[in-house]
């Protein structure tokens, strides 16, 4: 199965984990996915995460975090995806290079 928008699918198994009460996700790890886990460690919105290997392949482990048992991240969502189109009238157009 290929994936389309692998950001897109890491939010999405966030999400599902912490609404199945998981404390661990895991998915097919990259050097973006990485860098998105940092920041949600440094933010707080994460315990801790791990890349480990499975299958030769490296897989990123996200420990989820809960308070109070609820977990930490309410609402989680992509904004940005491929292929969004945001439609503006020419007025509200930013102006490039005074032109």
């Amino acid at each position: 199965m290929s994936m389309q928008d692998p950001i897109s699918d890491m939010l999405t198994r966030i999400r599902n984990g912490q609404r199945a009460a998981k404390t661990n996700v895991s998915m097919p790890s990259s050097k973006l996915k990485v860098a998105i886990a940092q920041v949600l460690k440094d933010e707080g919105y994460i315990e801790n995460f791990a890349v480990t290997e499975a299958d030769k392949k490296p897989v990123l482990e996200v420990e989820l975090k809960y308070y109070v048992g609820r977990p930490v991240i309410e609402r989680i969502e992509r904004v940005s995806r491929p292929g969004l189109r945001v439609y503006k009238g020419s007025t509200e157009i930013p102006k490039v290079l005074n032109g």
